[in-house]
């Protein structure tokens, strides 16, 4: 009986959301907020880049395990505006990898965005993964490393002393464009709901962002006083 009724209310859930058309709703607002801030509704730029979220410990679909992380559980997979407004969202098993999660993230979204002729994103997202979106968006693809991303050495005169915490820094570092979607990772995470994936459904977890981004953006229309 207590299974059933879960999923009977799990049911009636993804019917609201499907009725609500909740994918429509952060674009409606994130176009409004680019308009009071006096920039055009479309975006001429985005991020790209995932989150692996662990899961509770009960039934659900699309879950995996991300080795780098060390995280059993999902991706979510964000495109964001450079003011770090949802473009797009997916959510699939933590072990898929980026450049595999990006297609499916992007298809949806050719020719939706008719001014983006860029797109930023980290290694993920590279080689065969640049090719597709390139080929299937008409969207270059722009890697954002850290500077010593690749530096295996380096030359110095005999009997230099070198300073690696220089060269390789330690802990956190802002990288260019790619904090904004780091950013907004964190507005996430800063939801009691979403601290973790609490949801059996991969359905209801993508629901949930687009609820919580949703929010987020109302908030910035009630103070700009729209």
């Amino acid at each position: 009986m207590g299974n059933g009724a879960a999923r009977n209310r799990q049911g009636h859930f993804l019917g609201a959301a499907e009725w609500l058309s909740l994918e429509r709703l952060p674009t409606a607002l994130r176009k409004q907020v680019r308009v009071k801030r006096g920039r055009n509704p479309e975006p001429s730029a985005a991020i790209i880049e995932s989150q692996s979220s662990k899961t509770s410990a009960v039934r659900g679909d699309e879950r995996g395990y991300d080795g780098g992380q060390k995280i059993l559980g999902r991706k979510r997979h964000l495109l964001v505006a450079t003011q770090g407004l949802l473009l797009a969202v997916k959510v699939h098993a933590a072990n898929m990898l980026d450049r595999q999660g990006a297609p499916l993230l992007l298809a949806p979204l050719a020719g939706c965005l008719p001014r983006l002729p860029l797109i930023w994103a980290d290694s993920g997202s590279n080689g065969k993964c640049q090719v597709w979106i390139k080929e299937h968006l008409g969207v270059e693809v722009e890697i954002v490393n850290h500077p010593w991303t690749g530096i295996k050495g380096v030359w110095a005169p005999e009997g230099t002393e070198i300073d690696w915490d220089k060269i390789l820094p330690k802990g956190f570092q802002v990288l260019p464009r790619r904090w904004v979607v780091e950013r907004t990772h964190a507005w996430i995470s800063r939801c009691r709901r979403l601290a973790r994936d609490f949801e059996g459904l991969y359905a209801s977890a993508k629901a949930f962002l687009f609820l919580a981004l949703s929010q987020l953006m109302l908030t910035r229309l009630a103070h700009s006083g729209a």
